[in-house]
């Protein structure tokens, strides 16, 4: 009998007169359709079915019970055991009692932020059994290996974008709390999509560690950046260029506009901004060459600093002049990655410090892989957006 053949069977339906009857029998469903699936590795790991004759030296030897846990609840098996005790079930694996439904749900709501404790009060909850902090701990490990594996895998050839920003977290070292940084990359493959290179853990932002970062995509196979984002840290530029040569940088507006903005008084504030705001909507590089003097002349008295700043980083900050609009949108700020480091913090928010570096980068893993789930479609005007680059970077792009 097929399974719709069950659901669609109205007289087998009826004998369930309340929900308990329905959700016991669903229940006992599971329970013996894991028993049948253990017996059928079993089966597989002999290489003989039960009853048949078998030159094996191995040989089945009765069972063993166990309670697992699984999205239905506590429920106890019948395990089939072989003499050798070689056999290890994909199924439910020895020594482990939780199955892969309930971890992926326990994995997810780490992801999501929520501490051990609560985790293991929701569990209990929906569930009704006991799971404790630690075996939480243990599940949520499980996924070192992943990040391991993501953290070395190959990368593109050629990224025609790569923003790169840093974002700070509080760590535990040697009995005291200080801050250290996740450093991410995301590039925009030839395919318009998006992808986040790596994670990696250092002190305090800085160039010299942005070199070790740079270091390791491009010893991941990456040979080309057409483009940089960056935000607007002292050296940033040159390290790029000494990995990535051909690559030309783009700081990032909005960072330039908060620094300037921020030892301006409240009074000034609104007039100030409005502007500077003449500098990067100019439509050409010349236009707003033309309006940072005018800005100077109006500000330099009670703003040198800021005016200093605009002047000192003018090629970086105005790079995104050369190229169409469709590709200035995208590379004269880092919103994107900010964007991407907003949601990281959503969900880590509940997490005022952690014990240890493993675990900050778990933390922050499993957020990456939450936030980058609809990841999966090119940007916006990437038709123009390819052509464009095809254009300017011919003999640079293969697809």
């Amino acid at each position: 009998m097929k399974p719709e053949d069950l659901l669609n069977d109205k007289d087998f339906l009826k004998q369930f007169k309340t929900g308990s009857e329905l959700t016991s029998f669903i229940e006992q469903l599971h329970k013996r359709g894991v028993e049948k699936i253990l017996e059928g590795e079993l089966d597989a790991h002999l290489d003989y079915a039960k009853h048949q004759k078998s030159n094996n030296s191995n040989s089945r030897n009765g069972y063993g019970t166990k309670t697992i846990k699984t999205n239905l609840g506590e429920t106890q098996i019948q395990v089939p055991r072989d003499r050798d005790s070689s056999f290890n079930p994909m199924l439910i694996k020895k020594r482990e009692n939780v199955a892969d439904g309930v971890e992926n749900i326990i994995i997810s709501l780490y992801a999501k932020g929520m501490s051990t404790t609560d985790i293991e009060e929701q569990i209990r909850e929906i569930y009704d059994f006991n799971i404790s902090s630690s075996a939480v701990s243990r599940i949520t490990d499980k996924v070192t290996s992943d990040i391991i594996a993501w953290k070395n895998r190959p990368l593109e050839g050629t990224y025609l974008i790569v923003w790169m920003d840093g974002i700070v977290f509080k760590v535990r070292e040697n009995s005291k709390v200080i801050n250290k940084t996740i450093y991410i990359a995301v590039g925009l493959r030839v395919d318009g999509k998006k992808e986040v290179l790596g994670l990696w853990l250092g002190k305090n932002e800085s160039s010299s560690f942005w070199m070790t970062v740079l270091t390791d995509i491009k010893a991941r196979g990456t040979q080309d950046i057409l483009i940089t984002a960056t935000d607007n840290l002292n050296g940033f530029t040159d390290t790029i260029k000494t990995v990535f040569p051909n690559s030309v940088t783009q700081i990032c507006v909005v960072h330039q506009i908060r620094n300037s903005c921020r030892y301006v008084v409240w009074k000034d504030k609104k007039s100030f901004t409005k502007d500077m705001k003449q500098i990067y909507t100019a439509p050409t590089k010349e236009a707003a060459k033309a309006a940072l003097e005018d800005f100077k002349i109006k500000w330099n008295s009670k703003y040198s600093y800021a005016i200093k700043s605009w002047e000192n980083n003018w090629d970086e900050l105005t790079v995104f002049f050369d190229f169409p609009l469709e590709i200035r949108t995208i590379i004269y700020t880092t919103n994107l990655i900010e964007n991407l480091n907003g949601k990281i913090r959503k969900y880590t928010k509940n997490k005022l410090s952690y014990p240890t570096d493993d675990a900050v980068i778990k933390s922050v893993f499993l957020a990456l892989r939450e936030s980058t789930r609809k990841w999966t479609m090119p940007i916006r005007n990437w038709g123009i957006i390819l052509n464009q680059f095809l254009a300017i970077f011919e003999k640079r792009i293969k697809l």
